[in-house]
């Protein structure tokens, strides 16, 4: 087989959640450009269906689906209804995420538990469903869950009060090798990308004011690009990664090398 044809995902399905704008973006179209058919979901459908359009107008194919994560019954529709699309699900990136910004002490109760419904209960319900698919089918699969450095570090007080988001993104990491532990057996890869910080719309606010100060930071003094974080999310979903699994790939320009 020649190198390149290890990333190849021709014939193959891929389930992006939070596919509608940034890094869901950014890996749906990727996942697309390797060969997949892609199934876009999240609360919001009018922007999934900005991005399916985007796909099909770059010659790939795709399916966009509302989704609360949270809700178990509409995770299991949506599974269903992307295996009656385009047959089983054979890559999943878990990207669904919320965050809230607040000092540790005033941090309100209801919005530390969204944060954690949104990115712990959301990836393991996702996971789960597809996961049991993928066993019963008996061919494998590739799952990949979206983490942050925020998950391995703590938060700067100057510009990152988030103990919701980053205990959940640490709570990510962990699944993540608990899944691949647990389902190496079934041929499932689990692996987890863990991105710095990117420009995206939840990032956006903060990167605004804080520009120079989270620069001063990263070692290659940059915010992450589309291209970035691309290649990445296709290596893991590939052939590629076949020997991969419960690992944590960090993109972050050397924040966390300090």
């Amino acid at each position: 087989m020649n190198t390149l044809d290890l990333f190849r995902l021709d014939g193959e399905t891929a389930l992006v959640t939070g596919g509608g704008q940034g890094l869901g973006q950014y890996m749906a179209e990727a996942l697309s450009d390797a060969g997949a058919s892609v199934v876009l979901c999240s609360r919001k459908l009018e922007a999934l269906e900005e991005v399916k359009a985007k796909i099909e107008d770059r010659g790939g194919e795709a399916l966009a689906l509302p989704c609360d994560v949270t809700n178990p019954e509409e995770v299991k529709d949506v599974v269903a209804r992307a295996e009656d699309a385009f047959g089983a699900i054979d890559v999943l990136v878990n990207n669904s995420g919320a965050t809230w910004g607040a000092p540790v002490e005033e941090m309100p109760l209801e919005k530390f538990d969204l944060v954690m419904q949104v990115n712990v209960r959301g990836t393991f319900l996702m996971c789960q469903a597809v996961g049991r698919r993928m066993i019963e089918k008996g061919e494998g699969g590739k799952i990949v869950n979206i983490a942050s450095i925020a998950g391995l570090i703590g938060g700067h007080p100057d510009y990152m009060q988030t103990i919701g988001y980053n205990s959940s993104k640490g709570a990510v990491i962990s699944m993540t090798r608990d899944l691949a532990t647990s389902w190496a057996q079934y041929g499932i890869n689990v692996n987890a990308i863990v991105p710095g910080w990117f420009p995206t719309k939840m990032s956006g606010g903060l990167i605004e004011k804080f520009e120079d100060k989270m620069l001063e930071d990263i070692p290659m003094h940059r915010f992450g690009q589309p291209e970035d974080i691309k290649g990445v999310v296709v290596f893991l979903a590939s052939a590629a990664a076949d020997y991969m699994t419960g690992q944590t790939v960090i993109i972050d320009g050397g924040q966390t090398a300090w």
